[in-house]
């Protein structure tokens, strides 16, 4: 992926972010929650899309090895930015929420972990990046 910086010189405010083979072209923008005006996909829905990818592939894999179809499972990824105590920065908070109509709680917790001990996402995120993962149906 290559991102320019666009009108704002700032690649996070106005850049267009461009991958080597031309599949993925998107204007990038703030979201107005940081006081853009929404408009265009932020870093955060990228990197909440390539996480919830990442799981769900992950609990997948977990899940026909344990015998279950994974037709049914969605993962659902909410990352946000959230002030760094030990710096000036920010760090990534992200929430998972697994929905798996029909699959008991504690049947699904061991899979939940396994996935979660597999994911490069998840693997990444035990390095700084606070994670917390939920199910629902």
């Amino acid at each position: 992926m290559t991102v320019s910086g666009g009108t704002a010189r700032h690649g996070r405010a106005s850049g267009r972010a461009l991958s080597a083979d031309g599949v993925l072209d998107l204007g990038l923008g703030m979201p107005a929650e940081l006081g853009g005006d929404g408009r265009g996909t932020n870093p955060e829905q990228l990197f909440a899309a390539g996480f919830a990818a990442s799981f769900h592939g992950a609990l997948s894999l977990v899940a026909r090895h344990a015998a279950f179809d994974p037709a049914v499972i969605s993962v659902e990824a909410t990352v946000a930015l959230g002030r760094d105590p030990g710096d000036v920065g920010h760090l990534l908070c992200v929430d998972l929420v697994v929905r798996w109509p029909g699959i008991d709680p504690e049947a699904a917790a061991p899979l939940l972990a396994k996935a979660d001990s597999l994911c490069p996402y998840t693997k990444m995120a035990w390095r700084g990046t606070p994670t917390t993962i939920t199910l629902t149906s």
